[in-house]
């Protein structure tokens, strides 16, 4: 018979309790406990739950002391003085932690199960003062996830510095992160006090300046709850006003100056290459729903940024969409081109015409900005080039037609021998696709290739849909693009269409902030008054 009284108790293999998880938290009453929770829910491995309290108003701090009173491992600190921001209310929950390991949580936000437990294991087994694992985006109330960084976390990895992987500095989150609590003291990094947005940048470029071993986990460790539609947008959604703009360069200079005054060169130099990949992008694609007065201030903000880089920054991966418009923005006194720049800055990029050569023929920007060549753009392999197709979606009764038109580019088009697009619907909503239609294109011109695909809109149904294209050549390489949405009140009228699965639709094809066409389908009566409805709530306001 076996040994009951000596069998090793099953307690003796769980993690001891070695990680304390930082909450945040102001006004959050709503969510704060979901957040605890899912802290408090790794298990074990969980020492101590410190959640900061904000000068809350709302309820909150009492809500996080009833479940301190049933939960020995949450403690709740109250801070005297709202802190107008997240890095300040971080920095009291560092100083309270008596765990060898810490790692952080917004009251908004939730740790996946088991996120604690494949950072500490991959923390030991690699002696790691930083694990970094995958977060994931998930849009409320929609739940569509997005993952954040996934290439640098496809496999497991150990690196003995920073150095080691330059796109880490893409990474600036802190919370998809485990650190060694001694480390941290060591070394002093500590975030920025008071209201400075985006504090990540920073407190991840002091961590990345100390020369940390990291250890890099596939697991999904930090999901990151986005609600666009809550009355107030968090600090880093909130990018309407011209403050956000300055607060995220400012951080981004910050960055740079850390990394560098740290000797860190090769991370440095990647930051501002980051900077134009990931901001300048961003931003430039939002210019158009701006007043005049941001533009102008925007344009002339960045302007005097750019300033600040050498000749080595522009030469690093000169292709790049983002470098050529910052070129763009650098060469340029007054906003200008927004559209065509709006296009440049989608992902995938979109070059639209008109397309500009010096009189030797060099590709340029424009005839009046000829010091801004596009030479190294057209470098690139034909699966990566910034294509451009147009979009037309003409909804019907009877059979609704989407007509494409791929521009030429320069010749690289018609090199490749265009052959035939794959087109496809995908739902906003959960990434759904909606089959797919293979059209062959037509020389429709001397620079231009047609198609016309039919829509079933009863087929598609209720939802947003985004158009997804593949351009297949015939040397058997593709390319993933989306489409311009060719503009004008009639190009992108709301229609109402018989159907005879649904009795009626509503179609509204539509632009999207970065000018890809993408469409809305209200199905069935009850859509259609509900679409009417919402629309009237929002004239009357």
């Amino acid at each position: 018979m076996p040994d009951l009284q000596n069998a090793p108790d099953p307690a003796d293999s769980r993690p001891a309790p070695q990680v304390a998880v930082v909450v945040i938290g102001f006004n959050d009453r709503a969510h704060v406990g979901d957040a605890v929770r899912s802290a408090l829910g790794q298990g074990p491995a969980v020492a101590e739950v410190i959640a900061v309290d904000d000068c809350s108003t709302d309820g909150s701090a009492e809500l996080l002391d009833r479940l301190a009173a049933r939960e020995p491992r949450l403690r709740v600190v109250r801070r005297e003085v709202n802190s107008g921001g997240c890095g300040s209310p971080r920095n009291t929950g560092v100083d309270a932690v008596t765990a060898p390991y810490v790692m952080f949580l917004d009251s908004d936000d939730v740790l996946p199960p088991g996120a604690v437990d494949a950072l500490l294991a991959a923390a030991g087994d690699a002696h790691a003062e930083v694990v970094s694992g995958l977060c994931v985006r998930r849009e409320l109330p929609s739940g569509t996830e997005q993952p954040w960084q996934a290439p640098l976390y496809a496999t497991h990895a150990v690196l003995a510095r920073p150095s080691q992987r330059p796109r880490l500095v893409h990474d600036t989150l802190c919370v998809n992160k485990l650190y060694r609590t001694d480390f941290l003291r060591e070394h002093g990094i500590r975030f920025p006090e008071g209201r400075f947005l985006y504090e990540d940048f920073v407190f991840t470029a002091r961590v990345l300046a100390a020369g940390p071993r990291i250890a890099l986990v596939p697991d999904r460790v930090y999901v990151w709850h986005v609600r666009r539609s809550a009355e107030q947008l968090s600090l880093s959604l909130d990018r309407a006003r011209i403050d956000n703009w300055k607060a995220r360069v400012e951080a981004c200079a910050m960055a740079y100056d850390i990394l560098l005054g740290a000797g860190q060169k090769e991370l440095a130099r990647a930051a501002r290459g980051k900077f134009l990949d990931h901001e300048m992008r961003m931003y430039a694609r939002e210019l158009g729903l701006r007043d005049a007065d941001y533009r102008r201030e925007w344009w002339a903000h960045t302007r005097e940024y750019l300033e600040r880089y050498d000749a080595a920054d522009w030469e690093t991966n000169p292709a790049a969409p983002g470098r050529l418009i910052a070129r763009v923005v650098a060469e340029s006194p007054e906003p200008r081109d927004l559209p065509r720049l709006r296009e440049l800055a989608a992902r995938p990029a979109r070059l639209l015409p008109p397309y500009a050569r010096t009189p030797d023929g060099v590709p340029i920007w424009s005839a009046d900005l000829p010091q801004v060549g596009l030479a190294p753009l057209l470098g690139r392999p034909t699966g990566t080039l910034p294509l451009a197709v147009d979009a037309e979606l003409r909804p019907r009764a009877r059979a609704s037609l989407l007509r494409l038109t791929l521009h030429e580019l320069y010749g690289k088009v018609a090199e490749a021998k265009p052959g035939e697009l794959v087109v496809q619907w995908r739902s906003r909503q959960d990434d759904r696709p909606a089959g797919h239609v293979t059209a062959t294109l037509s020389p429709s011109g001397a620079d231009t290739w047609s198609a016309e695909v039919p829509v079933d809109l009863a087929g598609l149904g209720d939802g947003t849909w985004d158009l997804r294209l593949t351009l297949r050549f015939a040397d058997g390489t593709h390319r993933d693009l989306t489409a311009h949405a060719l503009t004008g009140a009639a190009r992108l009228r709301r229609r109402v269409v018989p159907s005879v699965r649904h009795g009626v639709l509503l179609a509204q094809p539509y632009a999207t902030h970065s000018g890809a066409l993408a469409l809305r389908v209200a199905a069935g009566p009850r859509g259609v008054v509900k679409v009417l409805r919402g629309r009237l709530r929002r004239l009357l306001r």
